[in-house]
């Protein structure tokens, strides 16, 4: 199951919406075939790994491992469920239940039903971790929320008086290069209006290889300029807002309750299927999703600059945290 871990992890920022999902088939104790699911659209883990296996014969005496109960319903591709029991595969080992309500046990009963073994829960909490987002979604209705800042040893995120377009740099390259790589892994990216007068953020991914995520935007009275970088139709972009206003080919204007803000810009996600995203707003945008207790993860990098005075940095309490070094900065990331 280990082995299923590692390959599905070769799927993030690939597969959305579906879940990251590797599998392994083993006879007499030697792995014969494994597969993972590529991207959406695509092949799923089990069929990669059962056309991977050169003597089919084999099958029938073999063992399949998968981190996610396999599908039984028909979506852009076959049941995995029934192309198993037309192999007629001894054993399969699952890590974890799906909860999506079109699969959540009917695959497990279908195998049961053709006779075939079927362990369930293995390695259950560290294939449940894996798919954390794809749980969060269809479990809360709502995208994994992953909230991000740079904050200085002194606690402050930004100058007093930080000048207009020209962002206030905290952390290294490294860290830079890390935040890229995070933004091709999550489905949508979110600013806040001030982040995007102060910073002119592009909020795209440039110095990592992947997908683009999708940008969203807060912006109540659109009042931001049509000349800031993420309106330069590369990538497609949703501007969250009480005012009507025609969309583009690349840009949409989604009018909300801007009463209920984060709950509703969640819910019109939901609505989308965007399983999850990553908020990189500044403090007020920050700060409200944790007073109304509305996230999943928190990654802040502290550096080590020091400012004396300046914006402060969300207040954030968590009991759950790791702490990793990435050049000169410290990584700091709370768990629910």
């Amino acid at each position: 199951m280990n082995r299923c871990l590692e390959l599905a992890a070769k799927g993030l920022g690939k597969t959305y919406p579906n879940p990251m999902v590797g599998s392994v088939i083993v006879h007499k104790d030697t792995i014969i075939g494994e597969g993972w699911h590529e991207k959406s659209g695509s092949p799923h883990a089990e069929v990669n790994a059962v056309a991977s296996v050169k003597d089919k014969s084999l099958l029938r005496d073999s063992t399949l491992y998968v981190n996610l109960e396999p599908c039984a319903h028909y979506g852009k591709t076959p049941p995995c469920a029934e192309l198993i029991v037309k192999h007629q595969i001894a054993n399969v080992v699952i890590g974890c239940v799906d909860p999506f309500s079109e699969v959540s046990g009917k695959g497990i009963e279908l195998l049961r039903i053709a006779g075939i073994n079927v362990t369930v829960g293995v390695l259950k909490d560290e294939c449940e971790e894996s798919h954390k987002r794809f749980f969060t979604f269809h479990n809360k209705q709502r995208p994994y929320i992953i909230l991000k800042w740079a904050e200085t040893k002194d606690g402050f995120i930004a100058p007093k008086n930080q000048e207009l377009g020209k962002p206030f740099w905290i952390t290294s390259l490294e860290s830079k290069k890390l935040v890229h790589k995070w933004r091709t892994e999550e489905a949508s990216i979110l600013a806040g209006t001030r982040t995007l007068e102060m910073d002119n953020p592009m909020l795209t991914a440039r110095l990592w290889e992947g997908n683009q995520p999708l940008r969203l935007i807060i912006d109540r009275n659109l009042r931001l300029s049509k000349g800031l970088n993420v309106f330069d139709d590369s990538v497609k972009t949703i501007v969250f807002t009480e005012k009507f206003r025609q969309n583009t080919d690349f840009t949409e204007y989604q009018i909300i309750n801007f009463n209920s803000l984060q709950k509703e810009m969640m819910e019109e996600l939901y609505k989308r299927n965007i399983h999850s995203i990553i908020i990189e707003g500044g403090r007020e945008t920050l700060q409200s999703f944790i007073d109304i207790d509305l996230w999943d993860e928190a990654r802040v990098f502290v550096g080590s600059k020091t400012l004396s005075d300046g914006v402060p940095a969300p207040q954030l309490m968590s009991s759950k945290k790791t702490r990793d070094c990435i050049a000169t900065d410290q990584l700091v990331v709370h768990f629910k």
